[in-house]
């Protein structure tokens, strides 16, 4: 099991990168104290293979000594668990503006200004920070660029692949909320008017050739996966956590869910992380 401490300074970034973590499939606990590390890797060895990951964010809030965290993680070696410290920093100026900018309160504001107060965690954290595998500085860093960082880093192959959501709908049922991009095949032939595809679906063979094998919908699909091939990388890059893509017919039944699931094939055969959804397909004698 491998044990991921996120440490560093307050409003340097932690709680973010804890949730690009989590996007790599990091269990991730915030403000973990650190006498309750060993018990709680325990329980995680107990689960037995649910938490293999587990990036747990520890600062100054505890409000223990840092000793104590560099003997629990010592004890972490005793249940053949492997650690490495994440310590996210950025300048002091930086810091006190995002506080102005936030209205948050400092965890060490009591009786100090919040310069002083940044100032006396740099001092108290110094040895953290010694101790550090990673150290990234977030002074000059978008959230985009603190993605990348964090993948390259801690993501397989040094990159997140973008969650793509591809969902068949229906017209007349609305559009899908949650879409970032939304597609209109309604310029397809339509199975609703070949009496033995009306009772099928676009998840059937037989209505999906109908529809595939057309010379508009094979170039169709074409142009659309080198069109989302260009945008996905530069989604990322942008920092956006996944992607929606809607595919419209009149009922949702046949000429979207044909489309979709060519879609979210050819999306899987480029090493793209993307899933079908039918949201209409249940409903009856739809066009």
């Amino acid at each position: 099991m491998e044990f991921l401490i996120v440490t560093g300074l307050s409003g340097a970034g932690k709680t973010q990168a804890a949730n690009f973590l989590e996007d790599l499939d990091y269990y991730c606990v915030d403000n973990m104290p650190p006498a309750l590390l060993h018990p709680f890797a325990e329980f995680c060895l107990a689960a037995q293979g649910r938490f293999n990951k587990v990036a747990l964010v520890t600062d100054i809030r505890s409000g223990e000594s840092f000793d104590l965290l560099f003997l629990a993680l010592e004890s972490l070696r005793g249940l053949d668990c492997t650690f490495r410290i994440l310590y996210i920093e950025a300048p002091a100026d930086v810091i006190v503006r995002r506080y102005k900018e936030t209205r948050r309160r400092h965890p060490l504001s009591e009786g100090r200004t919040i310069q002083e107060a940044v100032q006396r965690e740099m001092e108290l954290m110094q040895p953290v920070r010694d101790r550090a595998d990673y150290i990234l500085n977030t002074g000059g860093t978008t959230l985009g660029q603190l993605q990348r960082e964090i993948c390259k880093l801690f993501a397989e192959g040094g990159e997140a692949a973008l969650p793509v959501s591809v969902i068949a709908f229906g017209y007349k049922y609305g559009l899908p909320l949650e879409a970032d991009l939304v597609l209109d095949v309604r310029f397809l032939p339509n199975p609703y008017y070949v009496e033995e595809l009306r009772s099928l679906s676009g998840l059937d063979q037989a209505v999906y050739d109908y529809v595939m094998n057309t010379p508009d919908a094979r170039e169709y699909l074409e142009k659309l996966t080198d069109f989302l091939e260009f945008q996905l990388p530069r989604f990322r890059e942008e920092g956006k956590p996944s992607l929606t893509v809607a595919v419209g017919c009149t009922g949702g039944r046949h000429r979207s869910v044909a489309v979709a699931r060519a879609l979210t094939d050819r999306l899987l055969e480029r090493g793209q992380n993307a899933r079908l959804i039918c949201r209409d397909m249940g409903r009856v004698n739809d066009r």
